[in-house]
């Protein structure tokens, strides 16, 4: 954080120092993080009290004081030192854009895309942190709080900031770039995830492709990253003046014709990919600069054209082939419950994949789910996928037919399809479909019904999906699983 006086940050917001604060605005200082958790209140620190659907922060003003803030940024009196502003994000974003405006070498980069933006940012950071100091989110710190609040762990030393950015309806994604402009943009793909709220894949792309609109041309050095394999995202050159650099996983494949006449040829591209037996994938990564193996120590080879996302940003930053392949090799998941695979002592692998699901997502997991339990039995204990408006029942029953069908043609045993809660039932639905599929659907109210199924069923060699929107809480699931008889990380 850049030290700011208690009267500089009532400037900056537009905001009025209470009496406590204002008696020593000038003297009084935040130092320390800028957090909106109060239990993560440090010494130094400033306290903004958001109102939440449960709770609301200027309830814990006296307590983050007590815990080391200096002051509470709030929207009404409190019974602590404060500077009261008229809204707490508008603020925010005030203050991290004064911190960008601050910091005029620091090199900015987003990452969009409807699936992977946390995984492809965990992987693009610790690429770039070779470079120098880089500030990334922990976890998905991706909207109208967590960017700032990102941006304002910032100081005169980051060289580097490494954003992810997300949307809930056009123009959100515009607004995060006028907090901290970037020069690199990078998109990852258009899919289903909050098309019921977007109104369809279209206003998807229209949503994601803000970034590359932020972008500075070519000539002020802005550089637009798009993935050759999603002609979404693809056609989105059109929309910006930056240069043009792609990806693709598919492209030693994909004929020069295939592409639109303004794209350039995939620069960053995968060749020879394979899985290992915990479904982590190898390949070859072919780049202008050369070649170099990769191993990744993720799960799933939906990472790959994640890896190269963070593999084409860091070599348009300056890191050398050499430097991106190792550092690749040695990347490790930094967010929780996004394809974690652990095996426990009976030997049934686990995979926590329980963050957040949309189609894109659950496809990808049912695949690498398949490919660990080729040679056994799989459970696929799957919750409902939120914000997919009037395809909600259309899209379940897909996706439950797409692992019935998969566990067919890949020989793989999916044993068991697990749908918890009402939402999900569909899902039941589309894996009957598949006359040839012999598994079990089972439907059940909660997790605590699906771990009364699984107990009743698992047996070593075994390997269990567990994968749902946040909303369904099924992190819990895995964690119950693996606590039985412990685990080991894979």
């Amino acid at each position: 954080m850049i030290p700011l006086s208690l009267e500089q940050i009532a400037r900056i917001t537009g905001g009025q120092l209470n009496g406590d604060a204002a008696a020593r605005g000038r003297e009084a200082t935040v130092t320390g993080e800028v957090v909106i958790d109060s239990r993560r209140v440090g010494p130094g620190g400033l306290f903004a009290a958001v109102a939440g659907e449960r709770s609301d922060g200027h309830d814990f003003a006296s307590a983050a004081v007590a815990a080391g803030a200096v002051a509470v940024l709030a929207t009404r009196q409190v019974p602590a030192p404060a500077v009261i502003v008229p809204d707490v994000p508008a603020a925010l974003a005030a203050l991290a854009r004064f911190v960008v405006d601050s910091l005029p070498g620091a090199q900015i980069a987003g990452i969009t895309g409807s699936s992977g933006k946390t995984s492809t940012k965990d992987l693009a950071a610790q690429l770039v942190e070779r470079l120098g100091p880089t500030i990334a989110p922990a976890g998905s710190f991706n909207n109208e709080f967590g960017l700032p609040l990102t941006v304002l762990r910032a100081d005169a030393a980051t060289g580097y900031l490494v954003l992810e950015l997300s949307a809930r309806g056009l123009g959100h994604i515009a607004h995060l770039c006028r907090i901290a402009p970037p020069r690199y943009g990078v998109v990852l793909n258009v899919g289903h995830a909050h098309a019921g709220e977007f109104g369809g894949l279209d206003q998807v792309a229209l949503a994601k492709g803000e970034l590359v609109e932020a972008l500075p041309a070519d000539a002020a050095g802005g550089v637009a990253i798009l993935n050759a394999d999603d002609p979404r995202v693809l056609a989105m050159a059109s929309r910006t003046g930056a240069r043009i650099v792609t990806f693709s996983a598919q492209s030693p494949h994909t004929p020069r014709q295939a592409l639109p006449s303004h794209a350039p040829w995939p620069s960053v591209r995968a060749a020879d990919v394979r899985l290992d037996d915990l479904g982590r994938p190898s390949f070859t990564l072919l780049t202008p600069a050369g070649s170099a193996p990769v191993t990744l120590r993720l799960h799933g080879a939906h990472n790959v054209p994640n890896a190269l996302a963070a593999a084409a940003l860091a070599g348009v930053l300056g890191l050398g082939l050499a430097d991106i392949a190792d550092g690749l090799c040695a990347a490790v998941a930094r967010s929780r419950w996004r394809m974690e695979v652990r095996r426990r002592a009976d030997g049934v692998v686990i995979i926590n994949d329980a963050y957040n699901a949309n189609p894109e997502s659950v496809r990808a997991a049912i695949e690498a789910l398949a490919h660990l339990a080729r040679d056994g039995r799989g459970f696929a204990v799957l919750g409902h996928m939120a914000e997919l408006g009037g395809t909600s029942r259309a899209s379940h029953e897909d996706i439950g037919e797409f692992a019935a069908q998969i566990a067919g043609s890949s020989g793989a045993g999916l044993a068991g399809l697990i749908a918890v809660g009402e939402e999900a039932a569909p899902l039941l639905a589309g894996a009957q479909r598949v006359r040839s599929w012999h598994g079990e659907a089972v439907g059940v109210p909660d997790g605590a019904a699906a771990l009364a199924v699984l107990g009743d069923r698992l047996k070593p060699g075994d390997v269990v999906l567990v994968k749902a929107s946040r909303a369904a809480h099924l992190e819990g699931v895995a964690e119950v699983l693996l606590g039985e008889l412990g685990g080991t990380g894979q």
